[in-house]
Formats: C-alpha cells, structure tokens, sequence
C-alpha cells in the first residue's frame, strides 16, 4: 500500500529518508538557533505512515536545531507528539494539538491510590491558562510548600479583583504573626458572638496622633497610616 510522502512523491509503507538541514521557520520558542557549528544532519531517518498519520523515527525538525528520535505526525502539522534527542531540546517530550488532550486512568484503582502521578525533580510545573479557568476538585484539596528560609515554604494567592471563600468554617493556626491589612474599608461581623482575647490588647484610632497617650500608641497610627 503506497505511504503518504510529504514531498509528493509515492513510496511504501516503510522507508529510509535522508534528512538534511532544512528551512529555518520557528518550530518553537527555543533551540531555534543554528549553534554548536550549524543545523542538524540526519542520514538514517526512517517513516512508517499513511496519509492518515505516521511514525517517525531520527525526523529532523523544520528550523533544522533539533532532532526527533521519535514522532507520531498526523496531516494536521500542529497536531502532533515528538521525543528530541539532541540540540537545546535533548531530552524534552513535546504534544501538541490544536483541540482537547485529555487523561483519564484509574478505573480499576481503589480511592486511596495514587492514580496520576507528576513529578518535576528540577525546576518547576506550570499549569496556564491563557484564554479559561483553572478548575481543581476533589474529595480534599490539599496544598503544601516545603521549601526552607524566607524565600521558600510560601503559598501565595495574587488575583487582580477578589478572592471568595465560602465554607461551614475557617480555622488558620498561626505560631509567629497575623497580619489582616486593608487599606480601605475593613469588617468583622458575628451576628452571633465575637470573643476576642489577647494577653495584651491596644484598640487605637486616629484620635492618639494628637493627643500624648502612654504606650506608644502615637506611633502605632504613624506605622499604619503609611500602609
């Protein structure tokens, strides 16, 4: 059964293909420059495929910086997944597709399984949606940084407008400090009962700043009055 051929030309099913550097049209956002005394060259390349789709094995890409030790290809040139042996992607796994890519295991798990593992051993793991939400669910949610020092063992939540929690409770234990800042409006409401304790406790307003009140509550307004 004749494969399909790129170039136009008819050959079988199985074939070798000389691959000599090619065109230098962006095929990624790196490993696009010709480094290391110039582009890939490949002489044992081989191709099992239809018109349908193919397997690749040695594949040079297009801007010619890498080479594919393994590709499944299909007509559709961004829907595609390929194995780089070589250049500034040696050793990366690459998918791409222009509609969904789904994962779906552990029908034959228990609940307490460790179904779908990911695991980055170096450098980190983003997940980006540019154009969508992020969406995560389950029986727990659980999130913990383990980093040391200042600069590590952080979780941090950023969102350009607001942040919503909706639960039956919210417990946070703290062992050094707790810090609730708003530089407009703040509210604290218990329409059933509101105990507050400390073994010291400092009510403050604007009042202490021209009046000489002990305690040093006077600089207690001017530290956060510039928050």
């Amino acid at each position: 059964m004749p494969g399909f051929d790129p170039s136009g030309t008819k050959g079988s099913t199985s074939r070798k293909l000389n691959q000599k550097p090619g065109a230098t049209s962006a095929n990624s956002e790196k490993g696009t420059n010709r480094s290391e005394g110039g582009s890939k060259g490949n002489y044992t390349a081989q191709r099992i495929g239809n018109d349908k789709g193919s397997i690749n094995f040695g594949l040079i890409h297009q801007n010619a910086a890498c080479t594919k030790g393994v590709s499944l290809n299909t007509p559709d040139g961004n829907h595609t997944m390929y194995m780089d042996i070589d250049g500034d992607r040696k050793g990366w796994t690459t998918f791409t597709g222009p509609g969904n890519f789904q994962l779906r295991h552990g029908s034959a798990n228990e609940e307490s399984n460790n179904t779908i593992f990911i695991e980055a051993i170096n450098g980190d793991i983003s997940i980006i949606a540019k154009n969508g939400k992020i969406r995560m669910q389950g029986t727990d949610i659980e999130l913990t940084a383990v980093g040391g020092g200042s600069n590590k063992g952080n979780i941090r939540l950023n969102a350009t407008e607001n942040i919503s929690m909706n639960a039956k409770a919210l417990k946070a234990n703290f062992t050094n400090n707790l810090n609730l800042v708003s530089s407009g409006i703040g509210n604290i409401v218990a329409n059933s009962q509101l105990v507050m304790y400390s073994s010291i406790l400092k009510l403050v307003d604007d009042s202490c700043a021209v009046k000489p009140v002990p305690n040093g509550l006077k600089r207690i307004v001017s530290k956060n009055n510039n928050v």
